[in-house]
């Protein structure tokens, strides 16, 4: 360096020098001993920003709930039976039949005839009461002044058992739930059971047809019950039918009454 540059820096160095020295006795007199170090300051440590909360899931709407049977029409209701009745695979003759037979006539029936079973003619069509027995039960029902479209005919077995064999007990018991809701969904005044069958499965008891046959009976929910002799024994039995005669005349007689809100016929409780 030369020398005039030395001597420059010098003199700065004694300036700086007696300011720092006039600084510190000015300090001094305020009361300062000494000077802080500057504190190092720590750096901030920057957190990345948390992601925005995400939007609460939207609700799915509810799925429909399907109706009640009590909600719908008594041909909304029967309608849904029988598709119930048409997948149902319970028993054996869900396999054999060549077509369900489930019911024909009214909803609004105030009376309703049960059988035991279709037989060929009814597993062919589709409907209960077609076949010769059918015939008879149609003129049965005009003779108390009334019309085959007016009642509600089914049978305790919606499917026909192989070669018309009687119904077996596993059968009844698959079956017999359907046979329940009809009733409750059409809520006839009178059920007229049709044969032995029919009438020991709704009445739940052994005692023989004859025993049974022209007496009421009380089926619940207000309905009564009347059983006689089936239409296919009538045909196998004619001399019967004046007493199946006697059975419909109560029938009618009953049903008018019950309808003009005369006094219901004394029921029976059989035993088992």
């Amino acid at each position: 360096m030369p020398p005039s540059d030395d001597n420059d820096a010098r003199t700065e160095y004694e300036k700086l020098l007696r300011a720092a020295h006039q600084r510190l006795e000015m300090e001094r007199s305020f009361g300062l001993t000494h000077v802080q170090r500057p504190q190092k300051t720590k750096a901030v440590e920057r957190r990345p920003a948390a992601p925005p909360a995400p939007a609460p899931p939207q609700k799915e709407a509810p799925a429909p709930t399907p109706a009640s049977p009590e909600a719908l029409s008594k041909e909304e209701a029967l309608a849904q039976l029988r598709k119930e009745c048409e997948q149902c695979m319970r028993c054996q003759l869900a396999r054999t039949r060549t077509n369900l037979v489930f019911g024909v006539g009214s909803p609004d029936a105030g009376l309703m005839f049960v059988g035991e079973a279709p037989g060929e003619d009814e597993d062919r069509q589709g409907e209960p009461f077609v076949g010769k027995a059918g015939q008879l039960l149609t003129k049965m029902i005009e003779a108390i002044d009334m019309k085959r479209s007016e009642v509600y005919i089914c049978n305790i077995l919606k499917c026909r058992p192989p070669g018309n064999r009687p119904p077996l007990p596993n059968e009844i018991a698959a079956c017999l739930p359907y046979l329940k809701r009809q009733i409750h969904i059409i809520k006839p005044k009178i059920v007229c059971a049709l044969g032995a069958t029919a009438s020991k499965t709704l009445l739940s008891t052994d005692k023989p047809i004859g025993q049974l046959r022209g007496r009421w009976f009380d089926y619940g929910e207000g309905v009564k019950l009347l059983p006689t002799f089936h239409p296919s024994y009538l045909l196998r039995s004619p001399w019967e039918k004046a007493k199946a005669w006697q059975d419909l005349k109560k029938i009618r007689d009953t049903l008018k009454a019950m309808r003009e809100g005369k006094t219901e016929p004394r029921t029976l409780n059989p035993e088992p």
